[in-house]
């Protein structure tokens, strides 16, 4: 286990479910608050309503060009055997993550966005912009319960968001197309028989 600390702390236990979240820079404003007493969780729901509900910033991945190149990348981290990938919803401005790390979750971040961003930025022909924020929201998960809860609320995600009537009709969700090609998960037992009930 590695304990990583930015601005917020990060564990790393390899083969453990983790549910991460990344967005695009500037996605929020820069001086956003939220009131102290907030839980860590609280927090993250609190950011994640936000981008659901922005109506300005960066929203490049609604472009299903670039969409489809993050889902690439997503579907390039599973060959190389970096992850096991559960559930996933690219969303206009973030990025939603069900996943088991084979590899440092921050080695397989900084790959993840750094090719996702090289080919995203050059379908649109930036150069020298950042695509994704820096620092990420990650959460190790703990019980079987909270796996099917965190997958439920990933590909739930763009309904909340109004961008799709349930969760079997949003493009760029799990719940509409698993990653490919698909991989044995390594999970323990008990969550092994929670990804075949779906």
């Amino acid at each position: 286990m590695a304990i990583r600390r930015r601005r917020l702390p990060h564990i790393d236990i390899l083969g453990q479910p983790v549910f991460v979240t990344f967005r695009l820079h500037d996605s929020l404003p820069a001086h956003r608050s939220f009131p102290a007493a907030l839980t860590a969780g609280e927090a993250f729901a609190a950011m994640d309503r936000l981008l659901d509900h922005a109506r300005s910033g960066p929203m490049f991945l609604a472009q299903p060009e670039i969409a489809h190149a993050v889902l690439e990348s997503l579907e390039k981290g599973i060959s190389l055997g970096h992850y096991d990938l559960h559930a996933w919803a690219i969303m206009p401005n973030h990025v939603h993550l069900l996943i088991t790390p084979r590899i440092s979750l921050a080695r397989l971040l900084d790959s993840l966005k750094g090719a996702s961003a090289k080919r995203a930025n050059l379908l649109m022909h930036r150069t020298g912009q950042r695509f994704w924020q820096e620092e990420s929201y990650d959460h190790l998960v703990r019980s079987d319960e909270e796996f099917r809860h965190i997958r439920s609320y990933i590909e739930n995600n763009p309904v909340r968001a109004g961008l799709a009537g349930s969760p079997e009709t949003c493009e760029w969700s799990s719940a509409r197309r698993p990653a490919r090609p698909p991989q044995p998960t390594g999970l323990p037992h008990k969550a092994q028989k929670l990804l075949s009930s779906k």
